[in-house]
Protein backbone atom coordinates (compact mmCIF):
# COMPACT_ATOMS: atom_id res chain seq x y z
CA UNK A 1 0.00 0.00 0.00
CA UNK A 2 1.57 3.62 -1.08
CA UNK A 3 0.88 6.05 1.54
CA UNK A 4 -0.09 10.58 0.87
CA UNK A 5 -1.40 13.20 2.73
CA UNK A 6 -3.64 13.68 0.38
CA UNK A 7 -5.43 11.36 -2.63
CA UNK A 8 -7.46 13.40 -5.29
CA UNK A 9 -9.60 11.59 -7.66
CA UNK A 10 -10.22 13.18 -10.78
CA UNK A 11 -8.56 16.01 -12.54
CA UNK A 12 -11.14 18.69 -13.52
CA UNK A 13 -10.63 22.55 -12.34
CA UNK A 14 -11.36 21.34 -9.03
CA UNK A 15 -9.09 18.09 -8.40
CA UNK A 16 -5.97 20.15 -10.44
CA UNK A 17 -6.43 22.99 -7.94
CA UNK A 18 -6.56 20.93 -4.85
CA UNK A 19 -3.84 18.72 -5.72
CA UNK A 20 -1.39 21.22 -7.32
CA UNK A 21 -1.13 23.67 -4.65
CA UNK A 22 -1.01 20.83 -2.20
CA UNK A 23 2.40 19.33 -4.00
CA UNK A 24 3.92 23.21 -4.12
CA UNK A 25 3.46 22.89 -0.47
CA UNK A 26 5.59 20.01 -0.66
CA UNK A 27 3.00 17.61 0.83
CA UNK A 28 2.82 14.05 -0.62
CA UNK A 29 -0.21 14.21 -3.28
CA UNK A 30 -1.61 11.46 -5.79
CA UNK A 31 -3.81 12.74 -8.43
CA UNK A 32 -5.65 10.01 -10.03
CA UNK A 33 -7.58 10.11 -13.02
CA UNK A 34 -9.21 7.77 -15.73
CA UNK A 35 -6.65 8.46 -18.63
CA UNK A 36 -4.07 11.19 -19.70
CA UNK A 37 -6.56 12.68 -22.46
CA UNK A 38 -9.30 12.62 -19.44
CA UNK A 39 -7.04 15.20 -17.17
CA UNK A 40 -8.15 18.46 -17.26
CA UNK A 41 -11.77 17.41 -17.07
CA UNK A 42 -15.02 18.01 -18.76
CA UNK A 43 -13.84 21.74 -18.99
CA UNK A 44 -11.15 21.14 -21.54
CA UNK A 45 -12.21 17.83 -22.70
CA UNK A 46 -16.16 18.43 -23.57
CA UNK A 47 -17.43 21.75 -22.10
CA UNK A 48 -15.58 25.26 -21.86
CA UNK A 49 -12.73 25.15 -24.27
CA UNK A 50 -14.37 23.49 -26.71
CA UNK A 51 -17.74 25.39 -26.62
CA UNK A 52 -16.22 28.70 -26.56
CA UNK A 53 -13.69 28.35 -29.67
CA UNK A 54 -16.59 26.95 -31.33
CA UNK A 55 -19.04 29.80 -30.44
CA UNK A 56 -16.33 31.88 -31.47
CA UNK A 57 -15.78 30.63 -34.63
CA UNK A 58 -19.37 30.53 -35.47
CA UNK A 59 -19.29 34.23 -34.78
CA UNK A 60 -16.81 34.96 -36.78
CA UNK A 61 -18.95 33.63 -39.83
CA UNK A 62 -21.96 35.37 -38.60
CA UNK A 63 -20.05 38.68 -38.40
CA UNK A 64 -18.73 38.21 -41.58
CA UNK A 65 -22.72 37.64 -42.85
CA UNK A 66 -23.61 40.69 -41.24
CA UNK A 67 -20.98 43.02 -43.09
CA UNK A 68 -23.08 42.71 -45.95
CA UNK A 69 -25.21 45.81 -44.39
CA UNK A 70 -21.71 47.50 -45.82
CA UNK A 71 -21.26 46.47 -49.09
CA UNK A 72 -19.56 43.23 -48.75
CA UNK A 73 -20.19 40.74 -50.52
CA UNK A 74 -19.85 37.21 -49.15
CA UNK A 75 -19.99 34.00 -50.74
CA UNK A 76 -19.30 30.23 -49.77
CA UNK A 77 -20.39 28.39 -46.86
CA UNK A 78 -18.79 27.71 -43.15
CA UNK A 79 -16.44 24.41 -43.21
CA UNK A 80 -17.45 22.66 -39.73
CA UNK A 81 -14.70 20.12 -40.29
CA UNK A 82 -12.92 23.49 -40.21
CA UNK A 83 -14.35 25.13 -37.53
CA UNK A 84 -13.76 21.40 -35.49
CA UNK A 85 -9.77 21.23 -36.10
CA UNK A 86 -9.68 25.03 -34.81
CA UNK A 87 -11.61 23.20 -31.55
CA UNK A 88 -9.08 20.97 -31.40
CA UNK A 89 -6.13 23.27 -31.97
CA UNK A 90 -6.65 25.40 -28.97
CA UNK A 91 -7.40 22.32 -26.46
CA UNK A 92 -4.18 21.18 -27.93
CA UNK A 93 -2.71 24.40 -26.53
CA UNK A 94 -3.96 24.15 -23.24
CA UNK A 95 -3.27 20.56 -22.75
CA UNK A 96 0.36 21.29 -22.93
CA UNK A 97 -0.04 22.00 -19.25
CA UNK A 98 -2.82 19.32 -18.67
CA UNK A 99 -1.46 15.91 -18.79
CA UNK A 100 0.42 13.65 -16.60
CA UNK A 101 3.95 14.41 -17.79
CA UNK A 102 3.93 17.57 -16.87
CA UNK A 103 1.44 17.77 -13.78
CA UNK A 104 4.84 15.12 -12.78
CA UNK A 105 7.08 17.79 -13.28
CA UNK A 106 5.22 20.24 -11.23
CA UNK A 107 5.70 17.46 -8.22
CA UNK A 108 2.29 15.34 -8.05
CA UNK A 109 2.48 11.71 -8.55
CA UNK A 110 -0.50 11.31 -10.90
CA UNK A 111 -2.53 7.41 -11.52
CA UNK A 112 -4.00 6.87 -14.87
CA UNK A 113 -6.99 4.69 -14.78
CA UNK A 114 -10.43 3.64 -12.61
CA UNK A 115 -10.32 4.59 -9.00
CA UNK A 116 -12.80 3.20 -6.22
CA UNK A 117 -12.29 2.98 -2.81
CA UNK A 118 -11.07 0.13 -1.13
CA UNK A 119 -11.68 1.17 2.51
CA UNK A 120 -12.21 4.24 4.50
CA UNK A 121 -9.16 5.84 4.13
CA UNK A 122 -7.91 4.05 0.83
CA UNK A 123 -8.46 3.75 -3.26
CA UNK A 124 -7.69 1.31 -5.50
CA UNK A 125 -6.52 1.73 -9.11
CA UNK A 126 -5.98 -1.63 -10.91
CA UNK A 127 -4.15 -3.43 -8.68
CA UNK A 128 -2.50 -0.90 -6.61
CA UNK A 129 -4.18 0.75 -3.14
CA UNK A 130 -3.50 4.31 -2.51
CA UNK A 131 -4.12 5.28 0.84
CA UNK A 132 -4.66 9.34 2.23
CA UNK A 133 -4.79 11.37 5.25
CA UNK A 134 -7.38 12.91 3.12
CA UNK A 135 -9.09 12.06 0.25
CA UNK A 136 -11.29 14.26 -2.25
CA UNK A 137 -13.69 13.47 -4.54
CA UNK A 138 -13.26 15.06 -7.87
CA UNK A 139 -14.65 12.71 -10.17
CA UNK A 140 -17.47 15.67 -11.66
CA UNK A 141 -20.59 15.04 -13.86
CA UNK A 142 -21.65 13.65 -17.40
CA UNK A 143 -24.48 14.74 -20.10
CA UNK A 144 -28.01 12.77 -18.56
CA UNK A 145 -29.58 10.80 -21.44
CA UNK A 146 -32.68 11.92 -22.84
CA UNK A 147 -35.28 9.26 -21.45
CA UNK A 148 -37.22 8.85 -24.65
CA UNK A 149 -39.32 6.01 -26.37
CA UNK A 150 -37.56 5.45 -29.70
CA UNK A 151 -34.23 7.60 -28.75
CA UNK A 152 -32.35 4.47 -29.88
CA UNK A 153 -33.55 4.79 -33.75
CA UNK A 154 -31.43 8.88 -33.89
CA UNK A 155 -28.06 10.10 -34.40
CA UNK A 156 -28.32 11.89 -31.56
CA UNK A 157 -25.08 13.97 -29.71
CA UNK A 158 -24.14 15.41 -26.35
CA UNK A 159 -21.57 17.87 -25.52
CA UNK A 160 -19.16 14.98 -25.19
CA UNK A 161 -19.63 13.93 -29.23
CA UNK A 162 -20.80 17.10 -30.44
CA UNK A 163 -17.40 18.24 -31.12
CA UNK A 164 -16.76 15.14 -33.03
CA UNK A 165 -18.63 15.59 -36.04
CA UNK A 166 -17.21 16.66 -39.11
CA UNK A 167 -20.32 16.73 -41.35
CA UNK A 168 -23.00 18.99 -39.84
CA UNK A 169 -26.59 17.75 -39.73
CA UNK A 170 -28.74 19.96 -42.07
CA UNK A 171 -31.48 20.08 -39.04
CA UNK A 172 -30.97 19.67 -35.70
CA UNK A 173 -33.61 19.21 -32.65
CA UNK A 174 -31.73 20.38 -29.70
CA UNK A 175 -33.52 19.33 -26.84
CA UNK A 176 -33.10 21.67 -23.31
CA UNK A 177 -33.10 25.67 -23.21
CA UNK A 178 -30.36 25.66 -21.33
CA UNK A 179 -27.00 27.50 -21.54
CA UNK A 180 -25.56 24.81 -23.31
CA UNK A 181 -28.22 23.47 -25.46
CA UNK A 182 -28.81 27.74 -26.41
CA UNK A 183 -24.88 27.61 -26.99
CA UNK A 184 -24.79 24.69 -29.03
CA UNK A 185 -27.62 25.69 -30.81
CA UNK A 186 -26.68 28.92 -31.81
CA UNK A 187 -23.06 28.06 -32.68
CA UNK A 188 -24.58 25.03 -35.12
CA UNK A 189 -27.12 27.44 -36.37
CA UNK A 190 -24.47 30.01 -37.20
CA UNK A 191 -22.38 27.59 -39.02
CA UNK A 192 -25.16 26.39 -41.24
CA UNK A 193 -27.48 23.71 -39.57
CA UNK A 194 -31.46 25.09 -39.16
CA UNK A 195 -31.89 24.41 -35.30
CA UNK A 196 -35.31 24.06 -33.60
CA UNK A 197 -34.75 23.61 -29.61
CA UNK A 198 -37.57 22.28 -27.93
CA UNK A 199 -37.92 23.41 -23.79
CA UNK A 200 -39.94 22.24 -21.02
CA UNK A 201 -40.23 25.53 -19.25
CA UNK A 202 -41.73 28.60 -20.13
CA UNK A 203 -38.53 30.54 -20.71
CA UNK A 204 -34.90 29.49 -21.98
CA UNK A 205 -32.25 29.88 -19.12
CA UNK A 206 -34.24 29.11 -16.24
CA UNK A 207 -31.70 30.10 -13.68
CA UNK A 208 -31.48 33.42 -15.11
CA UNK A 209 -33.82 36.59 -14.79
CA UNK A 210 -36.78 36.40 -16.85
CA UNK A 211 -36.58 39.85 -18.33
CA UNK A 212 -32.92 39.13 -19.38
CA UNK A 213 -33.79 35.70 -20.77
CA UNK A 214 -36.58 37.10 -22.78
CA UNK A 215 -34.44 39.40 -24.61
CA UNK A 216 -32.48 36.22 -25.86
CA UNK A 217 -35.00 34.51 -26.41
CA UNK A 218 -36.26 37.68 -29.11
CA UNK A 219 -32.71 36.99 -30.30
CA UNK A 220 -32.68 34.11 -31.44
CA UNK A 221 -35.71 33.78 -32.80
CA UNK A 222 -34.49 36.84 -35.02
CA UNK A 223 -31.36 34.95 -36.23
CA UNK A 224 -33.78 32.25 -37.26
CA UNK A 225 -33.61 29.82 -34.86
CA UNK A 226 -37.23 28.02 -33.88
CA UNK A 227 -37.84 27.82 -30.29
CA UNK A 228 -40.57 26.08 -28.87
CA UNK A 229 -41.49 26.36 -25.03
CA UNK A 230 -43.50 24.74 -22.63
CA UNK A 231 -43.11 21.39 -24.47
CA UNK A 232 -40.97 17.74 -24.72
CA UNK A 233 -40.60 15.01 -27.32
CA UNK A 234 -43.02 12.64 -26.47
CA UNK A 235 -41.87 10.09 -28.43
CA UNK A 236 -39.40 9.59 -32.10
CA UNK A 237 -41.45 7.69 -34.31
CA UNK A 238 -38.74 7.58 -36.44
CA UNK A 239 -34.90 8.28 -37.50
CA UNK A 240 -35.99 11.66 -38.73
CA UNK A 241 -38.93 12.95 -37.07
CA UNK A 242 -40.21 13.51 -33.60
CA UNK A 243 -43.70 13.92 -31.59
CA UNK A 244 -43.73 16.66 -29.35
CA UNK A 245 -46.57 17.64 -26.99
CA UNK A 246 -46.98 20.87 -25.46
CA UNK A 247 -48.41 21.79 -22.04
CA UNK A 248 -51.78 22.88 -23.78
CA UNK A 249 -52.09 19.54 -25.10
CA UNK A 250 -51.56 20.28 -28.67
CA UNK A 251 -49.05 17.76 -30.64
CA UNK A 252 -46.87 18.23 -33.36
CA UNK A 253 -44.61 17.02 -35.10
CA UNK A 254 -40.73 17.92 -36.37
CA UNK A 255 -38.37 16.76 -38.66
CA UNK A 256 -34.66 16.35 -38.04
CA UNK A 257 -31.34 14.86 -39.02
CA UNK A 258 -29.76 15.16 -35.75
CA UNK A 259 -30.38 15.26 -31.91
CA UNK A 260 -28.22 17.72 -29.63
CA UNK A 261 -29.45 16.30 -26.12
CA UNK A 262 -29.41 19.21 -23.42
CA UNK A 263 -31.51 17.83 -20.39
CA UNK A 264 -28.88 18.02 -17.47
CA UNK A 265 -26.15 16.60 -16.15
CA UNK A 266 -26.02 13.20 -13.96
CA UNK A 267 -23.45 11.99 -11.41
CA UNK A 268 -21.79 8.80 -11.54
CA UNK A 269 -21.36 7.14 -8.25
CA UNK A 270 -21.44 3.45 -8.93
CA UNK A 271 -18.19 2.75 -10.15
CA UNK A 272 -16.50 4.78 -6.78
CA UNK A 273 -17.95 1.68 -4.42
CA UNK A 274 -18.46 4.36 -1.60
CA UNK A 275 -20.27 2.60 0.17
CA UNK A 276 -16.50 0.24 0.96
CA UNK A 277 -15.82 4.22 2.84
CA UNK A 278 -19.21 4.81 4.53
CA UNK A 279 -20.02 7.62 2.51
CA UNK A 280 -23.95 8.04 2.78
CA UNK A 281 -25.65 8.48 -1.01
CA UNK A 282 -28.64 10.50 -0.93
CA UNK A 283 -31.15 10.31 -4.03
CA UNK A 284 -28.20 9.60 -6.21
CA UNK A 285 -25.90 12.25 -4.52
CA UNK A 286 -23.28 12.08 -1.89
CA UNK A 287 -23.98 13.60 1.60
CA UNK A 288 -21.91 16.62 2.56
CA UNK A 289 -21.78 19.42 4.91
CA UNK A 290 -21.62 23.12 4.39
CA UNK A 291 -17.76 22.19 4.18
CA UNK A 292 -18.20 19.51 1.49
CA UNK A 293 -17.07 16.73 4.05
CA UNK A 294 -18.77 13.94 3.16
CA UNK A 295 -20.39 11.59 6.46
CA UNK A 296 -16.48 9.73 6.60
CA UNK A 297 -14.95 12.88 8.07
CA UNK A 298 -11.22 11.76 6.05
CA UNK A 299 -13.37 12.41 2.63
CA UNK A 300 -14.38 15.53 0.80
CA UNK A 301 -15.87 16.45 -2.76
CA UNK A 302 -14.70 18.89 -4.75
CA UNK A 303 -16.73 20.36 -8.10
CA UNK A 304 -19.80 19.05 -10.09
CA UNK A 305 -19.78 15.52 -8.03
CA UNK A 306 -20.52 18.07 -4.54
CA UNK A 307 -24.26 17.99 -6.18
CA UNK A 308 -24.15 21.89 -5.67
CA UNK A 309 -23.43 24.62 -8.64
CA UNK A 310 -21.94 22.83 -11.95
CA UNK A 311 -19.82 25.50 -13.40
CA UNK A 312 -15.64 25.14 -13.79
CA UNK A 313 -15.76 28.01 -11.52
CA UNK A 314 -17.50 26.74 -9.00
CA UNK A 315 -15.05 23.63 -8.79
CA UNK A 316 -12.65 26.23 -8.17
CA UNK A 317 -14.46 27.53 -5.30
CA UNK A 318 -14.24 24.23 -3.92
CA UNK A 319 -10.87 23.97 -4.31
CA UNK A 320 -10.17 27.21 -2.20
CA UNK A 321 -12.80 26.35 0.34
CA UNK A 322 -11.19 22.86 0.73
CA UNK A 323 -7.53 24.24 0.85
CA UNK A 324 -8.64 27.03 3.47
CA UNK A 325 -10.05 24.46 5.63
CA UNK A 326 -7.35 21.83 5.29
CA UNK A 327 -4.68 24.47 7.06
CA UNK A 328 -6.53 26.86 8.67
CA UNK A 329 -8.20 26.20 12.42
CA UNK A 330 -11.03 29.26 11.09
CA UNK A 331 -13.38 26.51 8.77
CA UNK A 332 -15.49 27.73 6.37
CA UNK A 333 -18.47 27.08 5.07
CA UNK A 334 -19.64 26.66 1.04
CA UNK A 335 -21.41 29.90 0.34
CA UNK A 336 -23.18 30.35 -2.90
CA UNK A 337 -24.46 34.28 -2.98
CA UNK A 338 -22.53 35.67 -4.67
CA UNK A 339 -21.90 33.01 -7.27
CA UNK A 340 -21.52 34.29 -10.67
CA UNK A 341 -21.89 32.69 -14.13
CA UNK A 342 -22.21 33.68 -17.94
CA UNK A 343 -23.86 32.07 -20.77
CA UNK A 344 -21.96 32.83 -23.78
CA UNK A 345 -24.34 33.31 -26.91
CA UNK A 346 -24.08 36.34 -28.96
CA UNK A 347 -25.67 38.50 -27.12
CA UNK A 348 -23.70 37.51 -23.75
CA UNK A 349 -26.04 36.75 -20.43
CA UNK A 350 -23.52 37.37 -17.34
CA UNK A 351 -25.76 36.57 -13.98
CA UNK A 352 -24.16 37.32 -10.36
CA UNK A 353 -25.27 37.39 -6.46
CA UNK A 354 -28.41 36.54 -5.17
CA UNK A 355 -31.86 37.36 -7.39
CA UNK A 356 -35.43 38.05 -6.65
CA UNK A 357 -36.48 34.37 -5.46
CA UNK A 358 -33.57 33.93 -3.57
CA UNK A 359 -33.76 37.12 -2.10
CA UNK A 360 -37.41 36.93 -1.57
CA UNK A 361 -36.69 33.25 0.29
CA UNK A 362 -34.07 34.78 3.02
CA UNK A 363 -36.41 37.51 3.57
CA UNK A 364 -33.82 40.07 2.49
CA UNK A 365 -35.21 43.86 1.53
CA UNK A 366 -34.39 45.23 -1.42
CA UNK A 367 -34.79 47.04 -4.20
CA UNK A 368 -35.00 46.44 -8.06
CA UNK A 369 -33.77 48.34 -10.40
CA UNK A 370 -33.50 47.98 -14.36
CA UNK A 371 -32.28 49.94 -17.36
CA UNK A 372 -32.24 49.10 -20.93
CA UNK A 373 -29.18 50.38 -22.95
CA UNK A 374 -31.66 52.45 -25.78
CA UNK A 375 -29.90 55.68 -25.00
CA UNK A 376 -26.59 54.65 -23.95
CA UNK A 377 -24.01 56.70 -26.63
CA UNK A 378 -21.75 53.21 -26.87
CA UNK A 379 -24.82 50.35 -27.36
CA UNK A 380 -26.03 53.29 -30.04
CA UNK A 381 -22.93 53.14 -31.92
CA UNK A 382 -22.19 49.29 -31.83
CA UNK A 383 -25.96 48.67 -32.42
CA UNK A 384 -26.62 46.65 -29.09
CA UNK A 385 -29.75 49.13 -27.88
CA UNK A 386 -31.74 45.95 -26.95
CA UNK A 387 -28.76 45.11 -24.09
CA UNK A 388 -30.21 45.41 -20.26
CA UNK A 389 -29.25 45.42 -16.83
CA UNK A 390 -31.13 44.73 -13.58
CA UNK A 391 -29.60 45.37 -10.27
CA UNK A 392 -31.11 43.99 -6.76
CA UNK A 393 -29.41 46.63 -3.99
CA UNK A 394 -30.10 46.72 -0.55
CA UNK A 395 -32.13 49.39 1.37
CA UNK A 396 -30.34 52.85 1.89
CA UNK A 397 -30.68 55.41 4.45
CA UNK A 398 -29.10 58.46 5.68
CA UNK A 399 -26.41 56.31 7.62
CA UNK A 400 -26.49 53.08 5.60
CA UNK A 401 -25.18 52.76 2.13
CA UNK A 402 -26.71 50.76 -0.44
CA UNK A 403 -24.99 47.49 -1.77
CA UNK A 404 -25.01 44.82 -4.59
CA UNK A 405 -26.76 42.12 -3.47
CA UNK A 406 -26.76 40.28 -6.87
CA UNK A 407 -27.71 41.31 -10.84
CA UNK A 408 -27.83 40.03 -14.40
CA UNK A 409 -27.15 42.06 -17.85
CA UNK A 410 -27.51 40.99 -21.94
CA UNK A 411 -25.17 42.45 -24.40
CA UNK A 412 -22.30 41.82 -26.01
CA UNK A 413 -19.41 40.99 -23.61
CA UNK A 414 -21.80 40.92 -21.01
CA UNK A 415 -19.70 38.69 -18.90
CA UNK A 416 -16.80 40.81 -18.85
CA UNK A 417 -18.87 43.88 -18.28
CA UNK A 418 -20.20 43.02 -14.94
CA UNK A 419 -16.99 42.12 -13.85
CA UNK A 420 -16.71 45.17 -11.37
CA UNK A 421 -20.24 44.25 -10.37
CA UNK A 422 -18.99 41.22 -9.46
CA UNK A 423 -16.45 42.41 -7.48
CA UNK A 424 -18.74 45.30 -5.93
CA UNK A 425 -21.34 42.33 -4.95
CA UNK A 426 -18.85 40.20 -3.30
CA UNK A 427 -16.35 42.38 -2.17
CA UNK A 428 -19.16 44.25 -0.17
CA UNK A 429 -18.49 47.60 -1.59
CA UNK A 430 -20.97 50.63 -1.23
CA UNK A 431 -22.46 51.36 -5.34
CA UNK A 432 -21.48 54.67 -3.97
CA UNK A 433 -18.30 53.52 -5.48
CA UNK A 434 -19.35 52.62 -8.80
CA UNK A 435 -21.30 56.26 -8.79
CA UNK A 436 -17.92 57.96 -8.08
CA UNK A 437 -15.60 56.13 -10.45
CA UNK A 438 -13.99 58.14 -13.55
CA UNK A 439 -14.67 56.07 -16.23
CA UNK A 440 -13.04 56.58 -19.54
CA UNK A 441 -16.07 57.88 -22.66
CA UNK A 442 -17.24 55.64 -24.15
CA UNK A 443 -16.32 52.46 -22.27
CA UNK A 444 -19.09 49.63 -22.47
CA UNK A 445 -19.00 49.72 -19.03
CA UNK A 446 -20.32 53.18 -17.92
CA UNK A 447 -23.63 51.38 -18.12
CA UNK A 448 -22.82 50.22 -14.33
CA UNK A 449 -23.16 53.80 -13.51
CA UNK A 450 -25.22 55.14 -15.50
CA UNK A 451 -28.22 52.73 -13.82
CA UNK A 452 -26.86 53.97 -10.36
CA UNK A 453 -26.99 57.32 -11.29
CA UNK A 454 -30.56 57.33 -12.59
CA UNK A 455 -31.61 55.39 -9.16
CA UNK A 456 -29.76 58.05 -7.30
CA UNK A 457 -31.61 60.79 -9.42
CA UNK A 458 -34.99 59.39 -8.21
CA UNK A 459 -34.32 60.93 -4.23
CA UNK A 460 -34.31 64.54 -6.16
CA UNK A 461 -37.93 64.88 -4.25
CA UNK A 462 -39.22 68.55 -4.01
CA UNK A 463 -38.65 68.78 -0.72
CA UNK A 464 -34.78 67.71 -1.36
CA UNK A 465 -34.58 70.30 -4.47
CA UNK A 466 -35.60 72.81 -2.25
CA UNK A 467 -32.81 72.26 0.40
CA UNK A 468 -30.81 72.01 -2.72
CA UNK A 469 -31.55 75.73 -4.26
CA UNK A 470 -31.61 77.28 -0.61
CA UNK A 471 -28.15 75.94 0.27
CA UNK A 472 -27.02 77.20 -3.37
CA UNK A 473 -28.40 80.82 -2.44
CA UNK A 474 -26.86 80.75 0.79
CA UNK A 475 -23.41 79.97 -0.04
CA UNK A 476 -23.02 81.93 -3.62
Amino acid sequence: MRKYDLVVIGAGSGGLGVSLFMAKVGLKTLLIDKSDEHIGGDCLNFGCVPSKALIHASRIVHQASEAVQFGFTVTGKPDIAKAMEYVLSRQSIIRKHENAEFLRGEGLEVALGSACFHSPNSVIVGDTIYSGKKIVIATGSRPASLEVPGIEKVKQYNNESIFETRDLPQQILVVGGGPIGIEIGQALHRLGSSVTIVHRGTNILPHDDNEIASILFERLKGEGIEIILNSEVKEFISANEAVIVEKNGDVKSIAFDAVFVSVGRTLELEQLKLEKAGITVTNKKIQVNAYLQTSNKHVYTCGDISGSLQFSHAAEQHARLLLNNLFSPFKKKLNNDNMSWVTFTDPEVATFGLQEKQLQKQNKSFEKIAMDFTDDDRAVTDSYRYGKLVLYISKGGLLRKQKLLGGSMIAPSAGELIQELVLANSAGISVDSIFNKIYPYPVASRVNQMIIVKHKEKILTGGLKKLLQFVYHLLN
